[in-house]
């Protein structure tokens, strides 16, 4: 299951951005439709976990979340990849650089799906918690083979995205409102149904859930017992939430817009751009799905051999900071990569790719960011590019540091774990 959702998920990282910007959307707009992720992950997330462990249906406690989950996967998928189609039939212009019909239903559907893959990802790790019986030993191999489908849902879903020619194998995906990289989109969409439907069919009709004697059933209400939680932590704790949210505001903007960076500044195409400028950022971009395929392997790799790396480096607390130390020189990295593809452009014919040299070394980036990989900025990211200049640096460089400081305060404040953890 992790591997099928997983390979949606890579197609939304990779080409979604770039093609919510194909219908009009400006580069410092298109960060807010990504809100929802962290929005999703403060509301759906909880009362998801919270409802399927007090869950008492006959089918199970995470079985009919999965289910529901995947349906709404299956239909929001649908409707982004038509997003373009639909809004044409309800009057957008095919001349008009902004496709407003087209983008309100993409962002629909973009929301949705971001709901979606919470409904699956959290019962579906709350079901490897029950049949591991809630033994640590059990629940860490459990979690390390989970991200290690993950990974290698996560190639598949990248390598698909970065076929030019995926669609021919539903040629009625191209029509007169859809080009050849919405006709890729959609073909890639159906393929993701199928693959989903198919695995999930099979794990739950071949896994059956533990038996639970009762369900969780505390007199508090939901919201009473998350006040108390959080007037009960620990400062270890709290150390703790402050160095995740650091890491993932390292993470964000280059999740959000890593393609979209390969593609506008790497290989100096433009979304909205003249013929060969769009071309440029075609090929940018389909090169950005191959390096995401190459930091999905890395972190498949990676994910493997995480017990032996903490144990080689002294503890878990060590190898958090040492790989946020690598996020950090991979974001930085960005910079001098990105001024020397525009140096190179100054001496090279119009419309010509980058050379091999700055290729690799894009790919070697990705590759590179597959180590460290295991609201705010949402919200800022758009805006703090656009008051820039309008590229991708100026989030890198803001992840860069951020993953810095992440790294350094794990290997400084973190307590060490217990010697049984």
């Amino acid at each position: 299951m992790a591997a099928g959702v997983q390979f949606g998920w890579a197609l939304q990282l990779s080409l979604l951005t770039p093609y919510v910007q194909l219908l009009g959307v400006t580069h410092a707009w298109s960060s807010f439709i990504w809100l929802c992720g962290p929005i999703s992950g403060i509301v759906v997330q909880p009362i998801v976990g919270y409802t399927s462990d007090r869950s008492k249906s006959k089918f199970g406690r995470r079985k009919p979340f999965i289910t529901a989950g995947t349906t709404l996967i299956c239909l929001s998928v649908l409707l982004i990849g038509f997003a373009a189609d639909l809004g044409h039939l309800l009057g957008d212009s095919l001349h008009q650089k902004t496709k407003p019909r087209a983008v309100g239903l993409f962002v629909i559907g973009f929301w949705i799906l971001d709901i979606a893959n919470n409904v699956v990802q959290d019962p579906s790790r709350a079901f490897l918690a029950d049949l591991s019986r809630h033994n640590h030993r059990k629940m860490r191999i459990a979690n390390g083979f989970f991200s290690f489908f993950m990974a290698v849902g996560n190639s598949l879903g990248y390598a698909a995205g970065s076929y030019p020619r995926l669609y021919l194998l539903l040629p009625f995906t191209k029509t007169e409102a859809c080009d050849s990289y919405c006709a890729n989109l959609k073909t890639c969409f159906f393929i993701d149904i199928v693959l989903l439907l198919v695995i999930v069919i099979f794990a739950l009709s071949a896994v059956s859930e533990p038996v639970v004697e009762s369900a969780l059933n505390e007199s508090d209400p939901f919201l009473v017992q998350v006040k108390d939680s959080f007037k009960n932590l620990k400062k270890p704790m709290w150390l703790l939430f402050l160095v995740t949210a650091l890491n993932w505001i390292a993470w964000f903007p280059f999740l959000m817009f890593n393609t979209d960076w390969v593609g506008l500044e790497v290989y100096g195409g433009q979304a909205q751009g003249n013929h060969e400028e769009k071309k440029l950022y075609d090929m940018g971009v389909r090169a950005g799905a191959l390096g995401l395929m190459l930091t999905a392997a890395a972190l498949g790799v990676t994910s493997l051999f995480i017990d032996p790396l903490s144990k080689l480096l002294g503890g878990a607390r060590r190898l958090w900071g040492a790989v946020n130390y690598i996020l950090a020189i991979s974001l930085a990295c960005t910079f001098p990569l990105t001024k020397a593809a525009e140096k190179a452009r100054r001496h090279r014919p119009p419309g010509t790719p980058p050379s091999y040299n700055i290729k690799v070394s894009t790919l070697g980036l990705f590759a590179a960011t597959g180590i460290p990989q295991a609201m705010v900025v949402s919200l800022i990211s758009g805006p703090w590019d656009e008051l820039f200049g309008g590229g991708n640096l100026p989030a890198f460089m803001l992840g860069a540091g951020a993953a810095l400081i992440s790294g350094t305060l794990a290997l400084t404040v973190l307590p060490p774990p217990s010697s049984n953890s």
